[in-house]
């Protein structure tokens, strides 16, 4: 029987999507199989415009989800006085949403001058479903010995505290700026100006709370501005703007906006990273002062031109090498002061196409979420099989490199997003991370992009500490024909110089590949590193993070044919990965035949690679050779394979070749449109990995996780 869990919200402006999302993601990390179920569709855009949360979870995730009813109906039914009809049909929604689910998570309707209702219904509905009720409430600039007032305002509307079935408060918003309270959409700072908001001297923390609040606090949750940052294109659309210069439209975030109405001195103030700058097009001299400030490195979010004007081509011209650089410029016809107004009516909700901010928002809230709570909603049931889902998994990533504390160099020091996920890493936790290179262009990059780098982040200047590891690589290489000469023209490559502090133990592991080559990164360390005791090759895995669960693929990145001996290795390295990051492994040794259905060299090579592996590894479930679909799907493993352990379950799969994994492992991630980890390197002495140069910083981020985590095996 699954736990029914209602969010209920005491207020218009509590934030109950991101809070829905957040907790979603928290159960998701425990393993909790949920499912969403949204009563009636209630949106900012139209009492029957699709709703938020069903729309956002239904486009990004495998969560199941019902349609919710239209709220047009559900005032029709309340109108005629037919409660009990409308109740008996979200019975039966709710029936259709829990069959196979631990926890359902029910949304309330959010009360509002519209909908005077809300509290009343939700509290008929939570009586019907027999809910366990948790109210979601913002805290805004209050102080903590207010909120127990809102909570007994709140638990009066619902049985007061004769009702059991009241569990707790996630309380949103905490700490928000004293300024933002009084703008027609809080959640827009600096909509007039950039002046600093004001916030509350204290910082209030769940620990804060608690002795106010007469029920259990599940959550405080921190007001966040790069929760409400929504992205160019976002306020293009909805302003309706001509595009000028597209530049990095869809990628740019939007945290200020300014109207730079003032002389070129006054408005210099306003250049800030992530800031809208609002002017009329024919101000030319603003224009280039914003152009001058984007050439010194200053990421502007975007720029609106008001008044309908075309930009002079004079001044078009001179601005133009700022404009390559990515900045987003849009007109509109209205003039300054209605553009001001049709901002103020901007939809802060996030957009269903922006993955980024959904997840950015689903991983900030869920990290306040009181996690004891989560795992108490699955105690129930403690046989259940637990798949390993991708939010859990990379959940598991962070929290096991924040216990590992090590320490990865990071050879591409002055790479914008090397800098950026540095700084992540260093907020959460998850390493301490030193960059190479020169410290004011460090520094200058993570100025312009707003980056702060923190206490764990150290900048090391290559051209200071390259003379210290001369001599010792001379000995390293000094069979290859190394000199003095030669070793300072290698150590001016940065890899080589981080490869040689990892191999000195100075730092624990390498992260590279942002800007270089596969073959620039992994050839040092191959050199100067090479393999772990016990092994005779390196080889790679990618975590694919299927909508289940997570899957192991090796080899897709290294050894373009193994044979059956370095195929069996590669499984069984491969195996131990899937246990050092919680995954069961369960091996299939991939090939195009099953069992005896099929002969050939390719066939005998995977038969012999599998008896090797299984000989040398009896503890591990290894089976082979096993097609893709038998490996995967229990319905033709009960026709192919039905006496293997592994078929039909597989969690690691291992390839024959080369050019057989690494095709499966493109195919499969572009066609699902799913997230790969990696490749992550096995075999190595000391942990290196490589990065696609096309990588996001979340992708660096987790590798580095990855490769604090391989550090303590």
């Amino acid at each position: 029987m699954a736990r029914t869990i209602m969010l209920i919200p005491t207020g218009s402006n509590v934030g109950l999507t991101g809070v829905s999302l957040g907790v979603i993601r928290a159960m998701e990390r425990q393993g909790v199989k949920i499912s969403l179920f949204k009563l009636i569709s209630q949106s900012v855009l139209g009492s029957d415009s699709p709703d938020q949360t069903t729309s956002l979870i239904q486009s990004n995730t495998s969560i199941p989800t019902n349609k919710p009813l239209k709220m047009s109906y559900v005032e029709k039914l309340l109108g005629l006085n037919q409660q009990d009809v409308l109740m008996e049909e979200i019975i039966a929604l709710y029936a259709e949403s829990n069959k196979d689910s631990e926890v359902v998570l029910v949304e309330g309707i959010v009360p509002s001058s519209h909908y005077p209702f809300a509290n009343e219904l939700n509290f008929s509905i939570a009586k019907t479903l027999g809910a366990e009720i948790v109210f979601v409430m913002g805290m805004g600039s209050d102080k903590p010995e207010q909120l127990k007032e809102k909570v007994e305002i709140a638990r009066a509307n619902f049985g007061g505290i004769k009702n059991e079935k009241i569990i707790g408060v996630i309380v949103n918003k905490v700490n928000a700026p004293l300024d933002a309270q009084t703008l027609v959409r809080p959640d827009v700072v600096d909509i007039y100006n950039t002046n600093t908001p004001k916030f509350n001297a204290e910082k209030i923390t769940i620990d804060d709370l608690k002795p106010h609040s007469p029920l259990p606090v599940l959550g405080c949750i921190p007001w966040n501005i790069d929760l409400s940052a929504c992205r160019a294109i976002d306020m293009a659309n909805h302003l309706n703007a001509k595009i000028i210069n597209r530049g990095e439209i869809s990628s740019r975030r939007i945290k200020h906006i300014s109207f730079c109405s003032r002389s070129v001195p006054n408005i210099i103030s306003h250049l800030i990273p992530n800031a809208l700058l609002v002017t009329s097009a024919d101000r030319a001299d603003v224009l280039t002062t914003i152009s001058l400030a984007v050439m010194n490195g200053v990421e502007i979010g975007g720029v609106v031109l008001t008044g309908g004007y075309d930009i002079d081509k004079n001044v078009h011209d001179l601005c133009k090498q700022a404009f390559d650089t990515g900045l987003p410029i849009f007109s509109v016809d209205t003039n300054t002061f209605q553009t001001s107004i049709n901002l103020q009516r901007f939809n802060l909700e996030i957009p269903v196409d922006d993955k980024d901010r959904l997840d950015m928002t689903q991983n900030f809230v869920a990290d306040y979420i009181d996690s004891s709570w989560i795992r108490s909603l699955a105690e129930q049931d403690l046989s259940r099989s637990i798949r390993l889902s991708p939010p859990a998994f990379r959940y598991q990533l962070t929290e096991l490199a924040r216990k590992a504390q090590k320490t990865i160099v990071l050879p591409e020091g002055d790479e914008p997003r090397t800098i950026k996920a540095a700084a992540i890493c260093s907020d959460r936790g998850i390493a301490r991370c030193v960059l190479l290179g020169n410290p004011d262009e460090v520094k200058r990059v993570a100025a312009s992009q707003g980056v702060t780098l923190g206490q764990n982040v150290e900048i090391l200047d290559p051209e200071v500490i390259r003379e210290n590891y001369v001599a010792r690589l001379v000995e390293l290489r000094k069979n290859k024909g190394m000199t003095d000469i030669l070793a300072r023209e290698q150590l001016a490559d940065n890899v080589v110089l981080g490869t040689m502090m990892l191999e000195q133990a100075q730092v624990d592991g390498l992260v590279s590949g942002a800007v270089h080559t596969t073959a620039n990164t992994i050839r040092p360390p191959l050199q100067l590193i090479k393999t772990a005791p016990g092994s005779s090759l390196v080889s790679s895995v990618f975590f694919m993070l299927m909508p289940e669960q997570v899957y192991i693929y090796g080899d897709c990145a290294i050894n373009p044919d193994p044979n059956a001996q370095e195929l069996a290795e590669i499984a069984i390295q491969s195996a131990d990965t899937a246990i050092a990051f919680g995954i069961e492994p369960k091996v299939a040794m991939i090939s195009y035949s099953t069992g005896n259905s099929g002969q050939g060299a390719d066939v005998e090579k995977v038969k012999e690679a599998t008896r090797i592996a299984q000989e040398k590894r009896p503890d591990l479930l290894i089976d082979g050779p096993l097609q893709y679909d038998a490996a995967v799907m229990p319905d033709v493993a009960k026709s192919k394979a039905p006496n293997s352990k592994v078929a039909g379950q597989a969690t690691v799969f291992i390839f024959p070749d080369l050019n057989t994994g690494n095709t499966t492992y493109k195919a499969v991630q572009r066609s699902a449109d799913l997230i790969s980890i990696g490749p992550m390197l096995q075999g190595m002495r000391k942990p290196v990995n490589d990065l696609s140069r096309g990588a996001l910083v979340d992708d660096i981020v987790y590798t580095i996780a990855l490769t604090a985590i391989q550090a303590t095996q």
